[in-house]
């Protein structure tokens, strides 16, 4: 999905595009701390610091090392465990999930297929000693920050990262701000092919391709050929490298945090993931859900209707719930009446009409060119709502003749070092070409967009946001669908909270309930006036995140009461 356009406050994370750059960190092993700490398990009870021991599982190898490279200095890392995991490429790929003994199983309530991940259906787990295969092996990086407290929990936090893409470890500035690890360790794992894994499928050509298309129409079909041929290019890189595309995928991914779990002798765990992290995570639930104890997930994507219809729903609720918070504040409506109908009115004259203009960005030296059309300006304002105080002016000043503050904003963010070279398409179109496309035909897609904006002219609606030209891409991608089963809806008992920002225009404020309904203990929040990953930005969700960690029974949700709408700039 495409890099975040606007500025932000918090350590970057996707959907939209992540950190990345030319920096490089390397740091030792750090020398354990004095204070005590949650550990593997002998046959006493803990015995060592999780990630102090080489150990074997199966075809799982830990090992203790040095802390990986990052894009971006990450001075924690020096206090941080670190080693390496390293695992097969490509395992033979489960069936899926077994069902529940029984003539009938388990009550089911009206809706897609479901899978069972309850903890108590030893057969749904796939984390049994696996089969030894010849493949060839890759290596992830692994990152363990060490509890505050003095007397950790024993269950340590795993985090899934955002993406599909993003490096675990260049998240952990999130994790820590968040006080994730007041009472834990936090685990942090390179998934498959990113920033810090061995092979890396970073494509940057794909990032330079994005920046320029700012100068491009968004829509015009010779815009979608080089797109496709930047796509192409990356695929070809991949090979390269001797890369087997079709095994970078959740399957994969969620044996890979399987083995970790068995090779670090960790014997129960908490799950926390953010944005295509709560699509792992919800997948990784029914696949392997044994040593779950909890789950948390910010910024829903059901793998059940990942796709482009659900991109369209998800901006057209987080759109409207800015206009909605617009409305509610006396000097934004007065000075910003009926701005809903106003960004509506502006998208379908761009599409129609583009603006054409230049804007300098900081770190380009040349006058960067950006057309702006309805996709656009639809694809800056579901970025936009992390910065919702300056949306209506931004808005009001287009609607009067002046793009620049939306254009400066897309070419800043696009053009940002930030921007390129830290996203692994390798992964992205593993899994959007082998769980999405199959299973989304172009057509679902437009009338997803129909549905949600229906004064939208057609020639946008096939190209969701974050989500331009995917079909075409993943023709080019070229790797299998996975089993059908992947997009079974997850139905577990395993304790779960789903984080959702009511400007959440990337993934749908109203996806955390709709994965609450198959999952019995779960607790659907959200956290009014935020967007895309209410933990990176609010206090509160931090709150109610910590709290649930340390009772998945009862989560402490009292600070919503006192939220506040953000003051929205007022032009003189």
């Amino acid at each position: 999905m495409s890099p975040r356009t606007t500025p932000r406050r918090r350590p970057a994370r996707r959907i939209p595009a992540t950190l990345a750059g030319a920096t490089a960190l390397v740091v030792g092993l750090a020398a354990t701390p004095a204070h005590a700490e949650s550990g593997t398990d002998g046959p006493s009870g803990p015995s060592h610091p999780i990630g102090t021991v080489a150990r074997t599982v199966g075809d799982a190898r830990f090992e203790p090392g040095p802390c990986p490279r990052t894009a971006d200095p990450i001075p924690d890392l020096a206090r941080a465990r670190c080693g390496t995991l390293t695992v097969p490429e490509n395992r033979s790929q489960p069936k899926g999930p077994d069902k529940p003994k029984g003539p009938k199983g388990p009550d089911k309530p009206a809706g897609p297929k479901e899978a069972d991940a309850s903890k108590g259906h030893e057969k749904a787990d796939q984390s049994k000693e696996p089969r030894a295969h010849k493949s060839r092996r890759i290596t992830l990086a692994v990152a363990i920050m060490p509890a505050e407290s003095r007397t950790p929990a024993p269950d340590p936090i795993v985090w899934f990262a955002g993406g599909p893409g993003d490096d675990a470890v260049s998240e952990i500035p999130m994790a820590l701000a968040g006080d994730l690890n007041r009472d834990r360790d936090v685990i942090f794992m390179s998934q498959r092919g990113t920033y810090s894994a061995d092979p890396v499928l970073t494509c940057p050509n794909i990032d330079e391709f994005n920046a320029r298309a700012l100068g491009l129409v968004s829509n015009a079909p010779s815009t979608g050929r080089l797109h496709v041929e930047a796509t192409r290019a990356c695929r070809d890189r991949v090979d390269r490298l001797g890369a087997d595309r079709g095994t970078y995928n959740d399957i994969e991914s969620s044996a890979d945090y399987d083995a970790l779990r068995r090779t670090l002798g960790v014997k129960k765990w908490n799950v926390f993931g953010i944005s295509y992290g709560t699509h792992l995570a919800l997948n990784y639930m029914r696949l392997h859900p044994k040593g779950i104890r909890s789950v948390g997930i910010d910024g829903v994507l059901p793998p059940s209707v990942g796709g482009g219809a659900v991109t369209w729903k998800a901006a057209r609720e987080g759109f409207d719930g800015l206009f909605k918070a617009c409305a509610e504040q006396p000097a934004c409506n007065t000075r910003y009446p009926n701005l809903k109908a106003t960004f509506l009115r502006l998208v379908s004259e761009l599409e129609a009409d583009p603006v054409t203009t230049t804007v300098t960005v900081p770190v380009h030296p040349e006058p960067v060119k950006v057309v702006l059309d309805g996709s656009n300006l639809v694809a800056w304002l579901t970025s936009a709502t992390h910065v919702a105080a300056g949306v209506p002016r931004s808005l009001d000043e287009l609607a009067h003749g002046n793009p620049q503050r939306i254009a400066e904003q897309l070419a800043g963010g696009k053009y940002s070092p930030q921007a390129v070279g830290r996203v692994a398409h390798g992964l992205v179109y593993g899994v959007f070409c082998s769980q999405w496309t199959p299973y989304e035909s172009r057509a679902d897609i437009i009338r997803g967009g129909r549905r949600a904006f229906p004064s939208f002219p057609r020639s946008m609606l096939a190209n969701a946001p974050q989500l331009a030209w995917l079909h075409d891409d993943c023709r080019a991608w070229d790797v299998p669908p996975a089993p059908p089963w992947i997009r079974d809806v997850t139905r577990s008992d395993i304790p779960t909270l789903a984080l959702s920002g009511g400007f959440d225009a990337q993934t749908a404020p109203s996806n955390g309930a709709y994965v609450a309904r198959t999952l019995s203990r779960s607790h659907a929040v959200t956290v009014p006036y935020v967007a895309h990953v209410v933990f990176a930005d609010s206090p509160c969700a931090q709150t109610i995140t910590t709290s649930f960690f340390a009772d998945p029974a009862a989560p402490d949700t009292r600070c919503l009461a006192g939220l506040q709408p953000p003051r929205f700039e007022i032009a003189p």
